[in-house]
């Protein structure tokens, strides 16, 4: 299964040549993966923050074709691999049939002393299903 998110470039994403920011696609990224906790998984980042957090550990991104103010974007995202307290995922972005961006990234559950720890339970059976290679 596949996460989506839909993102219109606002005035904001954009640098003065009328295309995205690189750094903003950064957040927009972030923005997709929150989105993907909070609607995907039932396991908001507001909740999950409150006894540790979800950082980026790895990112690896290519953009390429440009994004302009007024695009409208959908994100997708998938787990492509699943640790005892990590999560690999990738990740596009779309304008019609043309890919903007596109990321692959390492994700680490962590406790509230910044220690790697295994995702609860009812996380894990959730990101399974967004596995690529689930069935």
């Amino acid at each position: 299964m596949v996460f989506e998110f839909h993102q219109k470039v606002l005035f904001k994403h954009c640098d003065p040549a009328g295309i995205v920011f690189f750094p903003r696609y950064f957040e927009m990224i972030n923005d997709c993966v929150e989105a993907f906790f909070d609607q995907g998984l039932n396991a908001p980042f507001h909740d999950l923050h409150r006894a540790g957090a979800v950082p980026t550990a790895q990112i690896e991104t290519q953009f390429p074709a440009p994004s302009r103010h007024g695009d409208q974007l959908v994100f997708q995202l998938e787990i492509t691999q699943l640790g005892n307290s990590s999560a690999g995922y990738r990740m596009t972005a779309r304008c019609g049939d043309e890919v903007r961006l596109a990321t692959s990234a390492t994700l680490v559950h962590i406790n509230a002393d910044g220690r790697p720890e295994a995702w609860p339970d009812t996380i894990r059976s959730k990101l399974e299903t967004f596995r690529k290679d689930a069935t």
